[in-house]
């Protein structure tokens, strides 16, 4: 799932090099956190969150596949 969250913020974004994923594992879920420049931080969410949302939804799907739980931060 990080690579996928990768590869979609990469190319969202103006600065790919300052993009950061990070994957931690719980009991329950999967986290993946997400780090962007600054500047690029409304690219990455959207207008309404829509982009965020959608990031989310393919990695919901991905992860269905492999009956896991992903949890989808982007943090400042």
């Amino acid at each position: 799932m990080k690579e996928l969250v990768e590869v979609i913020a990469k190319s969202l974004v103006d600065s790919p090099d300052e993009v950061v994923v990070t994957e931690k594992e719980t009991r329950k879920a999967i986290v993946v956190e997400l780090k962007v420049a600054p500047a690029d931080m409304g690219k990455v969410i959207g207008r309404g969150g829509r982009i965020a949302q959608a990031i989310r939804s393919v990695v919901k799907a991905a992860a269905s596949k492999e009956d896991k739980k992903v949890i989808v931060d982007i943090l400042q």
